[in-house]
């Protein structure tokens, strides 16, 4: 059974009167978790796109790019979106359930603030509006001010990260406590170690930017501790 038709069961609680934010009362454990995680991207990214006033083919198509959705699907995505879209809850709901069901794995709500820059970024422009609503939901679901910051920085143009951040490690650590860091963070964005967290693979494919600013960062401190 795909994401998609457990999403579409999920959603068929909606006909008996229940709103959106309902459903998720039912999705604390795998596999429904995964299923909770998709929604949840998804209902908070439509929220988002609003933020800037109006709604782009873009951002649309960014949910793609993160769920790679079969044309099967599509409908009930598009279900989804619009549905969030429409929804009279505020966005701050979405995010106080989110935060609530996945307390005990920050690693996954730092993924799902990775997926809504991945969605912001969609046309090619990041809105102070979204900043702040990206700023808003991070606060919310408990995520270090430093955290957000630095994932920010590896998606939108012009904040470059500092590599220390990044690695999550103190400017004045040794090079090797700096390479047990990297290591550390290679591993935890390894496929089977998002999958084992509960991620579906739909959203595995955020690991990827993620990995690339890792290396990178790891290769920057190690060029400046060289030319030392």
């Amino acid at each position: 059974m795909s994401i998609w038709t457990r999403i579409t069961e999920a959603l068929s609680a909606l006909a008996k009167g229940q709103g959106l934010s309902a459903i998720f009362e039912n999705l604390k454990r795998p596999p429904e978790k995964s299923v909770a995680f998709t929604i949840a991207i998804i209902a908070l990214g439509a929220k988002m796109a609003k933020a800037d006033g109006e709604v782009t083919r873009d951002e649309v198509v960014a949910f793609r790019q993160v769920f790679q959705i079969p044309p099967k699907d599509e409908a009930a995505a598009g279900k989804l979106f619009n549905l969030a879209r429409q929804d009279v809850a505020g966005y701050d709901i979405y995010a106080g359930k989110i935060a609530q069901m996945f307390d005990d794995d920050p690693v996954i709500l730092r993924d799902l603030i990775e997926g809504l820059f991945h969605i912001s970024m969609a046309d090619g422009h990041y809105h102070p509006a979204e900043d702040s609503f990206i700023e808003d939901v991070s606060r919310i679901f408990g995520l270090p001010n430093q955290l957000f910051t630095c994932l920010r920085s590896r998606y939108v143009p012009g904040a470059a990260p500092d590599p220390y951040s990044v690695l999550e490690i103190n400017h004045d650590a040794s090079i090797e406590d700096i390479r047990k860091a990297w290591k550390r963070m290679v591993r935890e964005v390894h496929p089977d170690n998002l999958v084992a967290r509960g991620l579906p693979a739909e959203a595995i494919a955020l690991a990827n930017t993620r990995l690339i600013t890792i290396n990178n960062a790891w290769e920057e401190i190690q060029h400046t501790h060289e030319a030392a």
